[in-house]
């Protein structure tokens, strides 16, 4: 069989290693926290900046990345869609994940019709399967893409014209159907265009509206079906469009709570999606966890210094500490940790992939050993315990139990007195992370 990276299969080799192909801090099968490291961190790998985004374009240049195993198959499109799966296949083989993701046109050519894409779907769909088979990888989630082609220009849910409505719902059932087929553990939908340039010819409400009938219409096809796969919901505060209805988690469930979906759907959150809505990486996992609405985390980062998305590969141990933390409070994810990540377009040759993903599996393994310790030691959990002591007493219980009254807390205060100030501590609280983070043997 051809091999398409000249790379061995990737070990562990411990925090010593001078080998850039090898784990510093991955070790698949170590118990931490009961489990092993693998079940905490289910790690996928898309289809999409890994073998069919812009190539390295950008808006000021063209393709730079050299994907040599293209050449000769690029004029046949099913045989180019079949050769990257075989490339994406001995990619994840040779790290060691067992997951992939991807959108449907990711994976299968669009065709000259709507009945030709879901033709070359139905072929590539089978080849996926049989990959499976072959090598136990599994599908984490598939999504539909919604935003691409032309037709979607003015979204695709929320389109003024429900002909462009009628399409998108033909691509999600054929991606839920193939979701199904692959043995899928999850459905992804992220409404790239689901939102406004401007307002003077939006009609907000009626796009909301049809977007929830989407949403309705999905859950009932799948209950109809007896379809598995949990359904995710993808928050984004912007771009492409100026303005994105699921804007960050809170916004995402607001709009299920309203339209009696919450039942249905979870939310897979993306870190440089949460600092797009202005909120640190962490944010939307925390909000999401606290409400029982965290399914799964699309693993990326975002820069500081630039305000689009950029989707870097997660290197900073402090940020996928955090983000570990709630993952063990809330005992994992039903979902996973998906690559939704690119090299960048100076990072031009195949084995950079390797290097790319190998360091932010060793960064969020890292930040998994440093959340565990903290967790295990217990003093940040008994310092927050101690913050809200006050509401373990009688009138913070009765508050909390919804059996007092705005007259009673009155009094309650009246009786009291002033209230005194109390630190809240923030950077003994940071010290503390940061001995744990930072060990000075």
């Amino acid at each position: 069989m051809t091999e398409f990276f000249d790379a061995p299969k990737i070990e562990y080799k411990g925090p010593t290693s001078q080998d850039p192909l090898s784990f510093r801090h991955y070790n698949a099968n170590e118990i931490i926290l009961g489990k092993p490291m693998k079940e905490w961190l289910k790690f996928s790998v898309c289809f999409w900046h890994t073998l069919t985004g812009g190539g390295g374009s950008d808006p000021f240049g063209d393709k730079t990345l050299q994907r040599p195993w293209e050449d000769d198959v690029r004029e046949d499109p099913l045989a180019l869609a079949k050769r990257r799966i075989d490339v994406l296949f001995e990619f994840l083989t040779k790290l060691g994940v067992e997951y992939y993701t991807f959108h449907d046109i990711d994976v299968a050519p669009t065709g000259n019709s709507l009945e030709e894409f879901q033709h070359n779907l139905a072929i590539i769909g089978d080849y996926l399967l049989e990959k499976q088979q072959q090598t136990g990888v599994k599908l984490l989630w598939g999504t539909q893409n919604l935003f691409t082609n032309p037709r979607y220009m003015n979204g695709a849910m929320t389109n003024p014209d429900v002909h462009v409505f009628c399409t998108a719902a033909a691509q999600i059932q054929t991606m839920m159907d193939l979701v199904h087929k692959l043995q899928g553990s999850h459905h992804v939908f992220w409404g790239g265009r689901e939102g406004y340039q401007t307002l003077l010819n939006t009609d907000l409400k009626k796009e909301c509206d049809h977007m929830a009938a989407m949403y309705r219409m999905a859950v009932a096809y799948k209950q109809k079906k007896g379809y598995t796969a949990k359904f995710l919901l993808e928050p984004k505060p912007r771009e492409p469009t100026k303005h994105q209805y699921d804007y960050d988690a809170q916004t995402a469930m607001a709009f299920l709570h309203e339209y009696g979906l919450s039942e249905h759907f979870q939310l897979n959150i993306e870190p440089n999606h949460t600092t797009l809505a202005g909120h640190s990486s962490e944010h939307d996992i925390a909000i999401a966890s606290a409400y029982n609405m965290l399914g799964s985390i699309d693993c990326n980062t975002g820069d500081p210094i630039l305000g689009w998305d950029v989707d870097l590969f997660p290197m900073n141990v402090q940020e996928t500490a955090a983000i570990m933390g709630v993952v063990i409070q809330q005992g994992g994810l039903s979902g996973g940790l998906n690559f939704d990540a690119k090299v960048r377009r100076e990072s031009v040759d195949p084995i950079d992939l390797f290097y790319a993903h190998i360091g932010s599996m060793d960064c969020y393994a890292l930040g998994l050993r440093k959340a565990a310790a903290l967790h295990e030691q217990g003093v940040l959990r008994q310092m927050l315990q101690q913050r809200y002591l006050t509401w373990s007493e009688d009138m913070g219980q009765r508050i909390e139990r919804g059996e007092a009254t705005l007259e009673e807390c009155a009094e309650y205060a009246k009786k009291k007195g002033e209230p005194k100030l109390i630190s809240g501590r923030q950077e003994l609280y940071e010290v503390i992370r940061n001995q744990n983070l930072y060990p000075t043997n």
